[in-house]
């Protein structure tokens, strides 16, 4: 009969034992020892079933074919922009892949997106270059507004289950807020005051992401800073 040592949501570190015998499977940042799964890194206990998951609590951005980065154009070629999405190599948005429009060669590309320009793209091909995309729903350039840099492990908290953390952020802000899946974040606002405490409350699932109860820490901080009460869910 397995055991499982650790509960749902607890920190683990490397080297400690989260269950023995084989009723349970290792997933990601876990391996198996013989009887024994073991965690191989720093982070949170996630049990699915039989598997148990270890989320690391702090890693650099690796590209996934689809994923949705916001990056800056740091280089203009003839044929591509290059664009700094936090990872060890620029990725390269092409001609095809830069607008639904045609774009004859030899035209002036800075045009579309110029040096620091901030860009929503995805990535769509892992081959001999990184490439991105600016073909798809919401895939533009940013203007406005401004760009914080989180941990990529802390995106999905700060997303929320079917976008329920961003979502709540957004409504009681009035603040327009991309998240881009490389840790860089968007967000622009009417009111300074309101943007000032979107920032914050970002950065507040950031500090405690891997806490029970921190959809409610963040609702009330909200509520507080802004001192109106938030009947958003």
């Amino acid at each position: 009969m397995g055991e499982l040592h650790v509960k749902e949501r607890d920190i683990v570190v490397p080297g400690e034992v989260l269950a023995t015998g084989m009723d349970f499977l290792p997933a990601g940042g876990a391996y198996r020892d013989k009887e024994l799964i073991i965690a191989s890194q720093v982070g949170l206990i996630a049990v699915s079933g039989r598997l148990v998951k270890v989320v690391a609590l702090n890693w650099k951005y690796l590209p996934k074919k689809g994923d949705t980065v916001i990056g800056q154009v740091v280089e203009i070629t003839q044929n591509n922009w290059f664009v700094d999405i936090g990872y060890m190599n620029d990725a390269a948005i092409s001609l095809k892949e830069g607008t639904i429009e045609y774009i004859p060669r030899g035209a002036d590309l800075s045009q579309y997106y110029n040096y620091g320009d901030y860009v929503v793209a995805s990535v769509c091909n892992m081959s001999r270059l990184l490439d991105l995309t600016m073909k798809g729903p919401g895939l533009r350039k940013l203007t406005g507004g401004r760009i914080i840099k989180i941990n990529p492990a802390k995106v999905p908290r700060i997303i929320g289950k079917e976008g329920s953390m961003i979502t709540m952020i957004k409504q009681a802000t009035d603040c327009k807020i991309i998240a881009g899946q490389n840790g860089y974040v968007w967000m622009s606002g009417l009111d300074p005051e309101k943007e000032r405490v979107a920032v914050e409350a970002i950065r507040l699932i950031e500090r405690k992401a891997h806490i029970q109860g921190l959809t409610e820490e963040v609702k009330s901080f909200m509520e507080k800073e802004l001192g109106v009460k938030n009947d958003i869910q």
